[in-house]
């Protein structure tokens, strides 16, 4: 567990902002917490006794942004590092065997993907170039198209073929998740993958599908 499972869990944070905070839209965890610092503060010490009652061990988490270079992301408005700290902190049951403990370990600060999104509208600009796009990505100051970030090389699979969609995706070195918002669900949902080519040819090629498809 983790300060944003519990925050998430009393309902004082909304997985659409940690996603937003991840895409570094919003400039500190702590912003799109519904509730005071001070509450926060509070709510932070009782999860560290409960999680130590309990002999759990803790863990630092690296966080990174879904964004090329995958910058540090920040929690709190201070920016203190004992208090960052306490958010990166995970807390492990000592009931699991070294060897699940280290692949959770491990799971845990795999950088997440970089997203690239399928906008609902389409009058949005690109804030290094001015254009405007099918795709874009998310940067501090704004929305960038996929030519300036430097993945327009990349083709889109559709989800669909999940055995295609996991062979190429373990074939191409770049590779960025595509969504697109639901306003139904209020969330953003999986649509595909931009990936390289020449993963994609090689991936149909090894599951005996027409390579053609995929120039």
């Amino acid at each position: 567990m983790s300060a944003i499972d519990v925050l998430l869990g009393i309902g004082w944070l909304a997985q659409s902002n940690v996603d937003a905070w991840r895409q570094r839209r919003i400039d500190y965890l702590e912003r799109v917490v519904n509730a005071n610092l001070s509450r926060i503060s509070e709510a932070m010490h009782v999860f560290r006794s409960w999680a130590n009652s309990k002999g759990l061990v803790a863990s630092e988490t690296d966080y990174v942004a879904r964004q090329p270079g995958r910058p540090a992301l920040r929690f709190s408005k201070s920016g203190a590092s004992n208090i960052e700290r306490q958010y990166r902190t995970h807390w492990i049951s000592p009931k699991l065997k070294e060897k699940a403990q280290r692949q959770l370990v491990e799971k845990m600060n795999r950088p997440p993907e970089l997203v690239a999104i399928l906008p609902l509208k389409s009058d949005w600009k690109c804030h290094r170039c001015g254009r405007d796009g099918d795709v874009l990505m998310m940067e501090p100051p704004g929305p960038c198209c996929l030519k300036c970030a430097g993945f327009d090389d990349l083709i889109y699979l559709p989800r669909g073929d999940a055995r295609l969609t996991k062979r190429a995706a373990g074939l191409s070195e770049r590779r960025l998740v595509v969504v697109r918002f639901s306003r139904a669900r209020k969330r953003y949902e999986r649509q595909g993958l931009l990936i390289e080519p020449r993963a994609l040819r090689e991936a149909r090629k090894e599951l005996g599908l027409d390579v053609a498809d995929a120039a």
